[in-house]
């Protein structure tokens, strides 16, 4: 198993350092275009869900990022440093009364682009996997 890391401070700036990384993951391991998508805006929106709402904005705290390539499946573990929270917890975000709100749509997005999501260390730890075939 092959796998790379990066840690980022948690300023929002920093989603480009963010697709960098994919883009050479992309180069690295030969990622087809059909989940090239998927993977740049779920682990782009995971990673800014954990700069604001895990970290806060703060930038002495950081967001790191790992991609674990197996042989059939990338993982990408995006853990902050924040307080974690209750998927269980978020709203639909695509029912009628709360699509005027804020909130829940970038673990909603994550759900439908990604093959599997899970969540470990209370919310603090998301893992992202796509199925490279």
């Amino acid at each position: 198993m092959k796998s790379i890391k990066i840690s980022i401070p948690s300023l929002i700036d920093n989603i480009k350092i963010v697709e960098s990384f994919i883009d050479n993951a992309k180069e690295k391991f030969h990622i087809n275009d059909d989940i090239y998508g998927n993977i740049m805006i779920s682990v782009t929106e995971c990673v800014s869900n954990a700069i604001i709402h895990g970290n806060g904005n703060d930038p002495k705290k950081t967001v790191n990022l790992e991609l674990k390539f197996l042989d059939s499946e990338l993982k990408f573990i995006v853990e902050d440093e924040g307080n974690g929270f209750d998927q269980n917890a978020l709203v639909d975000p695509t029912s009628p009364e709360n699509i005027e709100k804020y909130g829940g749509r970038g673990v909603f997005i994550m759900k439908h682009l990604s093959d599997e999501v899970a969540f470990e260390d209370d919310g603090r730890k998301t893992i992202l996997t796509f199925y490279m075939s």
